[in-house]
């Protein structure tokens, strides 16, 4: 019945398979029986290699701690037995730190994303979205009943004459962007996000999913950087990117919070998250705040990096860690991270519908534990390999 669909994306290079990856480490992967470095991780900060934190962690299970602090499940939904005095001891300290009214933890970005508008919005409302936000927030969009318009990406002239347009047509009008775009590695103008929404009665919406950990002097992400926390309505973290783990929170008032316990499907409806996961969370949350040293490693290495890559002819973009190389076609790209792959650097093609039609390329993911000389040699290989050499 789908084979043919199958073979069509097979024959397009488009067609999706599991890599099985082992002997994770610092930076390092193995992959096909070949150790490589790792530049498809988003463990930015490093701490998914690190043992040593890891061995810090686990050197507090003991027989008292065990179920309550290292346990493998909740084997309920928070609504029913799943709570626990760790989730809400989480939730306060994430709250307190961004010096917000409350905070509600997720089982991951992508249950936050497809949980909240569609529990908050209504016929009446309008979501206006960036148009390159991630899929998770397009699947959100759909759940929802409200009436949905996407902008040009990053283009808040084209948000601001849909605002001008459509505002008055609605109760409520959510703006929704993320911070920083996973694909092409640019940032979201939060200032005149903010702007936008104070002169037109919005809220706003903020994914942080890549922000988080990276950005901020004590790792808050974008908003922290840029000073506008308080002006972010709903402001979404996530546990599974710098954090290395999975879960995820939106920081918000008490009113939203009691909402979502009552209203959000993704929320209501799945098992919580196991007491090790929320033990851990907890655990590097508090850490992350220490890790200076390596954000200003990780932003000072992304920028020689990416001028590395405009001196060596390549299309790049963005400004962030996320470094994206584009290629174009599907099949030249495939066969251009297969070469890098020879070459000991673990580099998967990213396609259509991940990226734009004619856009096929390398997302490149630098992490805090990678340095200059394992990666300084990748733009000339690229280049060299590009050109057929």
């Amino acid at each position: 019945m789908y084979s043919k669909h199958l073979q069509q994306l097979s024959d397009t290079g488009n067609l999706r398979r599991f890599r099985p990856l082992i002997n994770r480490g610092a930076g390092t992967v193995a992959f096909q029986d070949t150790e490589m470095l790792n530049m498809t991780s988003n463990d930015y900060l490093g701490i998914g290699g690190n043992t040593a934190i890891h061995r810090e962690f686990y050197e507090g299970k003991n027989d008292a701690t065990l179920l309550e602090h290292y346990g493998l499940g909740a084997a309920s939904s928070r609504l029913l037995t799943g709570d626990s005095m760790a989730s809400h001891d989480l939730e306060r300290i994430i709250r307190e730190r961004y010096r917000r009214p409350a905070c509600l933890l997720f089982n991951s970005g992508y249950h936050a994303n497809i949980g909240i508008l569609p529990a908050l919005t209504t016929k009446k409302d309008l979501i206006v979205s960036d148009k390159l936000n991630h899929a998770s927030i397009h699947d959100g969009l759909r759940l929802s009943r409200a009436e949905c318009k996407r902008f040009r990406h990053t283009d808040y002239d084209h948000l601001a004459s849909l605002l001008e347009e459509k505002r008055g047509d609605y109760e409520r009008v959510f703006i929704v962007s993320e911070s920083v775009f996973s694909m092409d590695g640019d940032e979201a103008d939060l200032h005149r996000l903010v702007e936008l929404k104070n002169r037109h009665d919005c809220l706003l919406y903020v994914d942080e999913a890549h922000g988080v950990g990276v950005y901020g002097s004590k790792g808050l992400g974008k908003a922290e950087q840029y000073d506008v926390i308080d002006e972010i309505d709903l402001l979404v973290g996530t546990f599974g990117k710098a954090f290395a783990s999975v879960g995820a929170y939106v920081v918000c008032s008490e009113e939203i919070v009691s909402f979502l316990v009552n209203f959000s499907r993704s929320l209501i409806f799945t098992t919580a998250l196991p007491p090790v996961v929320i033990h851990w969370n907890r655990y590097i949350f508090e850490r992350v705040v220490e890790m200076t040293a390596q954000r200003r490693k990780l932003q000072e290495l992304s920028s020689r990096f990416r001028a590395s890559l405009v001196d060596n002819g390549l299309d790049t973009a963005g400004s962030t860690n996320i470094v994206p190389v584009i290629i174009g076609e599907n099949g030249k790209t495939v066969q251009l991270a297969e070469k890098m792959q020879e070459y000991g650097y673990l580099i998967f093609a990213v396609r259509p519908p991940t990226v734009p039609q004619g856009t096929a390329r390398f997302r490149l993911s630098l992490t805090a534990d990678m340095n200059w000389e394992d990666i300084r040699e990748l733009p000339f290989l690229i280049r060299n390999a590009a050109a057929g050499k």
